[in-house]
């Protein structure tokens, strides 16, 4: 279970696309730089992305690459899934040990892992790029405030803390966010 540097890249690349496209075609070169992501990468990662119909290209001057639906019709999952992600945290579970393994125990962990699986799947499903989008801009509105707050001649270690405490109580209540 783990999401590797294709799956992360590929999200930001869409949410970059997301935020700089405004209707119009974003080259890969602009993404590359703004984002520090190799341009050979992404090339790789737009032709998967264009394959899974996530993106279009649109050639000539002034081309590049724009949504192929709108950002709250693309959800995480759809971007993982086009460039080949594969998040199951059970994928590993179900095989050979599978067949030769009975014990209470294994059964346990499978229906766990399975179970995580299904949660994680969901997760991914409702959260859309334009939920993403939606929610940088409150992140930036939290860490505007803290920053404006903060008195001038007060940047110090603590009005920094006090940022980035902020900044991380934002992030850590996504869309989407189970509640048990």
């Amino acid at each position: 279970m783990r999401l590797t540097s294709k799956g992360r890249y590929a999200v930001r690349a869409m949410l970059d696309l997301s935020t700089h496209s405004n209707g119009n075609p974003v080259r890969l070169q602009e993404i590359s730089s703004r984002q520090n992501i190799s341009l050979h990468y992404l090339e790789q990662l737009f032709r998967k992305l264009r394959n899974g119909q996530a993106v279009k290209s649109v050639r000539g001057p002034g081309g590049g690459y724009v949504l192929a639906r709108s950002m709250d019709q693309i959800t995480i999952k759809d971007v993982l899934d086009c460039v080949g992600e594969n998040i199951n945290p059970a994928k590993d579970i179900i095989g050979t040990e599978a067949e030769t393994s009975s014990t209470v125990e294994f059964e346990l962990s499978k229906n766990y892992f399975q179970n995580l699986g299904i949660i994680m799947r969901e997760y991914l499903e409702t959260t859309s790029l334009g939920d993403l989008m939606r929610k940088a801009k409150d992140v930036e509105v939290v860490a505007a405030a803290d920053l404006t707050a903060a008195p001038v001649a007060a940047t110090t270690e603590a009005s920094e803390v006090s940022a980035l405490s902020g900044l991380a109580s934002a992030i850590r209540n996504p869309i989407g966010e189970i509640n048990q």
